[in-house]
Formats: structure tokens, C-alpha cells, sequence
């Protein structure tokens, strides 16, 4: 059993900064991809970013690349989110997740086994 808590959301101005982190406990998480995604209103939930068990590899969706940042600490089972140039199109519950086979799709929340229980951002206008 893997328990994911996400941390660091709050309300921000537009242009701002934020970072969100994510804490793992119950299992090692060093040879998983871990992935944010995001929820606003609706049934979706969008992909953000994705990184590979050593970091080497990192996927961003064409909304936020050059803006966010995701990076991890295997020795603490972390993973954050840094997110610069905040939109209002931001806005959203922030979840972190992690990948349960190192080759399927990064982008698919589907292929996502563990999930937290999100982190509300939002940004004003």
C-alpha cells in the first residue's frame, strides 16, 4: 500500500510562483515514474508532468512546458511541482501519482495506480 499527500497549493496572483511537493510513505518509490496531473470542474483529469525513476527523463504537457518544473528526491520519496508564471488557466486540484509500468504511456492517467488526495491551486486574475 502506497499513501501519496500532496502539499503546497494555496491562492496565488497571476504571475506567480508555487511549489507543490508530494510526500510517498509505505513503499520506495525510486523505480517508478511519478506524474502530476490536474483537475479543475469536470470529469477530466489533465496531464502536467512526468518524471522517470532516476530523473533522467522528464514530460511535460505543451500547456505548461518552459513554465513548471518537476523534479524528485529518492532519498526523501518526494516529488514536487515548480510552477512559475502562474495563469489563471491554472487553476485546478493538483494530484500526484505514480506510474505502475515503465512502459506505458506517461500521459495517461489510466496507467496510474496510486494517486493522493490532491492540493487545490488557483490563481487570481
Amino acid at each position: 500500500q502506497v499513501q501519496l499527500v500532496e502539499s503546497g497549493g494555496r491562492l496565488v496572483q497571476a504571475g506567480d510562483s508555487l511549489r507543490l511537493s508530494c510526500a510517498a510513505a509505505g513503499r520506495t518509490l525510486n523505480n517508478y515514474f511519478m506524474g502530476w496531473f490536474r483537475q479543475a470542474p469536470g470529469p477530466e483529469r489533465e496531464f502536467v508532468a512526468a518524471i522517470s525513476p532516476n530523473a533522467d527523463i522528464t514530460i511535460y504537457a505543451d500547456s505548461v512546458k518552459g513554465r513548471f518544473t518537476i523534479s524528485r528526491d529518492n532519498d526523501k520519496n518526494t516529488v514536487d511541482l515548480q510552477m512559475n508564471s502562474l495563469k489563471p488557466e491554472d487553476t485546478a486540484v493538483y494530484y500526484c501519482a505514480v506510474k505502475m509500468n515503465y512502459h506505458y504511456s506517461a500521459t495517461s492517467p489510466e496507467n496510474y495506480g496510486y494517486w493522493g488526495q490532491g492540493t487545490q491551486v488557483t490563481v487570481s486574475s
